[in-house]
């Protein structure tokens, strides 16, 4: 088995390469391809510590890590992660919420990111029609819809966010998540979960009036537990920008930096460190990663002290999802796996939109389950985001002021022609 990596200097890859090759897989040859060749090797040199038997190859060009592929993973940041830093500080200076996937600092990604991804793409349906692409690029809902609409790849998107939600309601409840299942549905970072059955039995009713449960379900404060009671739903994380968005910004501007400068600085200081003669590669890599999670979050919730990474992360992370896509892919499980995949009826959304929710992995690929009728403002909800997409994905295709202004406005957290117009110029300069 042959696996691509187009983006193979993300700092995620080793992690990857360790999940794949210590399985059950018959990987024989791991090709990373970016852009950035210097970081690239500076990544693979820790990659190569996890790669066991199978051999890491540097590729000089996307189409010779995707030729022979059985595999391909996307894991672009066009601009790096310093462009995100400047999106989200030219959205906050402006009065908007911006993070790397939503608001308008998502747009900018969003209209970054899906031209160099649909050449990817295209080169992956000419040289590999057999393989599967696995999307991780953000942001995931958008551009992986533009893969599936805009290219004759075979295309599944992946995030950790719902199942880390998953693990940490299951701990909550004192149930063991593979016995469980969970009603869960959305787009990419917009997602609710609305149930957890174990044995047949709905679980979740034992929380709604346990307020320091409801507290635990979170690892950053970022939902009141009166909220979550009302509600009767447990959203994904990353949904709080929309139902607090004025506190997220304020926390913020208070912090005096976004996240995106903070992991800069992190990413700086790794290859300075890998590059210091005699450094320990893998220590100084997993010193990263501690130094990288515990900061998830904090300064957007207001959180005084870095967080304490749960016990049971080692059972999620984007790793973790791709290994399980692929294991169920390869040997025919039929494991159920939350997501991003074309609609196709669904959720009360355009066949071809690209949503978030349980899908059944096989041979055949992902095909989502289904998922019940949704809360009427919920769903409501979840099409104005689609609109703001859809609108984003032509920006991205257009490259016009009028296509990207018209997207602006309709995203929920900027809704305002006039803002839409100050944003894009702020913006543009920067894609």
């Amino acid at each position: 088995m042959k696996i691509a990596v187009i983006g193979g200097a993300g700092v995620r890859t080793p992690l990857l390469v360790n999940g794949l090759t210590q399985s059950d897989l018959p990987v024989g040859a791991i090709a990373l391809y970016d852009t950035d060749r210097p970081r690239l090797e500076a990544i693979a040199a820790v990659a190569r510590h996890f790669a066991r038997q199978a051999s890491l190859e540097l590729s000089r060009s996307p189409a010779e890590a995707i030729r022979g592929a059985d595999y391909v993973f996307t894991s672009i940041r066009v601009g790096g992660i310093e462009q995100r830093a400047r999106d989200e500080a030219a959205s906050l200076a402006h009065g908007a919420l911006g993070q790397e996937t939503i608001g308008p600092a998502g747009f900018a990604m969003t209209v970054r990111t899906i031209p160099p991804l649909l050449a990817y793409a295209h080169e992956v349906a000419a040289l590999a029609p057999r393989a599967w692409l696995i999307n991780f690029a953000n942001p995931v809902g958008p551009v992986t819809q533009a893969l599936l609409t805009q290219s004759r790849a075979k295309v599944i998107g992946i995030c950790d966010t719902p199942t880390e939600l998953f693990e940490e309601v299951a701990h909550v409840l004192d149930v063991p998540s593979a016995e469980c299942h969970f009603d869960y549905f959305g787009l990419n970072h917009l997602g609710w979960l609305r149930e957890v059955y174990y044995r047949g039995e709905p679980q979740l009713a034992r929380l709604w009036g346990d307020h320091d449960r409801l507290r635990r379900v979170y690892r950053a404060p970022l939902f009141d537990p009166e909220y979550l009671s009302a509600l009767k739903l447990l959203p994904t994380e990353y949904v709080y920008y929309y139902v607090r968005t004025k506190h997220a910004a304020e926390n913020i501007r208070r912090a005096g930096q976004t996240r995106g400068e903070v992991i800069a600085r992190l990413n700086e200081q790794l290859f300075r460190d890998l590059a210091a003669p005699g450094s320990d590669a893998v220590g100084v890599y997993e010193r990263y990663l501690a130094a990288r999670n515990s900061g998830y979050m904090q300064i957007e919730s207001g959180s005084a002290a870095a967080l304490p990474a749960s016990p049971w992360a080692a059972l999620t992370g984007y790793d973790k999802i791709a290994l399980s896509v692929v294991r169920a892919i390869h040997f025919n499980t039929g494991a159920v796996i939350p997501l991003n995949v074309r609609n196709n009826g669904t959720l009360p959304l355009e066949p071809d939109d690209c949503v978030e929710v349980p899908c059944i992995v096989n041979a055949n690929g992902a095909w989502p389950a289904h998922v019940p009728p949704l809360p009427p403002r919920i769903a409501e909800f979840i099409r104005r985001v689609k609109d703001y997409e859809r609108l984003a994905i032509e920006a991205a295709r257009a490259r016009t002021a009028q296509a990207a202004v018209e997207a602006l406005a309709a995203n929920p957290l900027v809704a305002d022609r006039v803002l839409a117009h100050t944003l894009y110029d702020a913006l543009a300069p920067l894609w």
